[in-house]
């Protein structure tokens, strides 16, 4: 008897994605089954940038099709495809970026500006092209995180150039101001400087725009879930009960807008002594996983309170880019992972496929 496409299939049914938790079949991520004796050759499209997981992918599926009878060779070609997703109704897509990521906080101090550039870096060592825009108007951080100096530039007059940095296409308001400049701005100024850091940057074919959010649930927050086309936000808090309250004020707005949350990062979880070993939870445990299961959300992981994340954010280079091979890096490109995921099971968007009408005297 010999082998059949079907047959292949069906095998197939049961290789689990382990980024997706679902087989390659129903995700349709497995295309191109082709079947010549005892050939067998296929194509397999990730949705989520994941350049660490494609060749345990390929082997897991080649391993999988081997042991199907009549089977003599295998080939798999695994690939990543990263494609806009839908966001609130009535915003459309930003030029150049597909896909734009709020990582928010309802308190300051919780670290939120360390995760979310962490988490740029890793979805960019995953292979995916991403971006940075520091919204933070009044306290702007990128520029020391990403260790970049200097203005952006502008081509055409009307709009800016990104900087760059690990990397990462990036912008902020501290490219444009002294580093020791306050930002005396009531909120319309800050509001508009916003729109205009966001949508003046000439972006470049970004899979990902990261936004770093200020704490709190003001008008910078409110504009940017209003009028900026998101595709889903993560929350950052500790496990202590004040950081949660907070962070449950964000989860709350970013629900009424009309934004899915991507999930929940626990930061500090847990102080590991470098000396003796000995481990304490100095902001409290569990809080991080109680909110996600209050909320129906998931958490996309627990980061220690480590000192070497901060040392390295402060001097210009993150954890995952100054020591990518750490245990710390591996949890900072598992919660891009799980975000990215998260992402790609959302909705295409579908606007650029709709024919523009236009309405003219003749």
């Amino acid at each position: 008897m010999s082998l059949t496409v079907d047959q292949v299939t069906e095998v197939l049914r049961t290789v689990i994605d382990p980024n997706t938790g679902r087989d390659l079949v129903s995700t349709r991520s497995a295309r191109n089954v082709r079947v010549e004796g005892g050939d067998v050759s296929l194509e397999v499209e990730l949705g989520y940038p994941g350049k660490s997981q494609l060749e345990p992918i390929r082997e897991q599926v080649a391993a999988a099709l081997r042991q199907l009878p009549g089977v003599s060779n295998v080939n798999v070609a695994v690939s990543m495809k990263i494609v806009a997703h839908a966001v609130q109704r009535g915003v459309k897509l930003l030029p150049g970026v597909k896909n734009v990521i709020a990582v928010a906080s309802g308190k300051g101090g919780v670290g939120k500006s360390t995760t979310a550039v962490n988490l740029a870096l890793a979805l960019s060592a995953e292979g995916a092209r991403v971006g940075m825009l520091d919204a933070d108007i009044y306290g702007p951080s990128l520029p020391m995180m990403l260790g970049i100096d200097g203005r952006p530039e502008s081509t055409d007059g009307k709009t800016m150039e990104p900087l760059e940095g690990h990397g990462l296409q990036a912008n902020s308001i501290g490219f444009l101001i002294e580093q020791d400049n306050p930002m005396v701005w009531r909120g319309p100024m800050v509001t508009s400087a916003l729109e205009q850091l966001l949508r003046q940057t000439n972006w470049h074919d970004l899979d990902y725009l990261i936004v770093d959010m200020p704490p709190g649930t003001g008008d910078i927050q409110l504009t940017l879930s209003q009028k900026v086309p998101v595709t889903g936000a993560v929350i950052v808090t500790t496990p202590q009960d004040i950081a949660l309250l907070d962070a449950k004020k964000g989860l709350k707005m970013f629900e009424k807008v009309g934004i899915p949350i991507l999930g929940i990062v626990e930061n500090m979880a847990v102080y590991c002594c470098p000396n003796c070993g000995h481990v304490e939870h100095i902001f409290g445990e569990g809080g991080g996983e109680k909110m996600c299961a209050d909320y129906g959300v998931d958490l996309l992981g627990s980061l220690p309170l480590n000192r070497s994340i901060r040392e390295q954010a402060d001097t210009g280079h993150p954890t995952v880019v100054s020591d990518p091979g750490s245990p710390i890096a591996e949890l900072y490109r598992a919660m891009a992972r799980k975000v990215a995921v998260k992402v790609a099971d959302r909705a295409r968007d579908m606007t650029s496929k709709f024919p523009s009408i236009v309405v003219q005297n003749t």
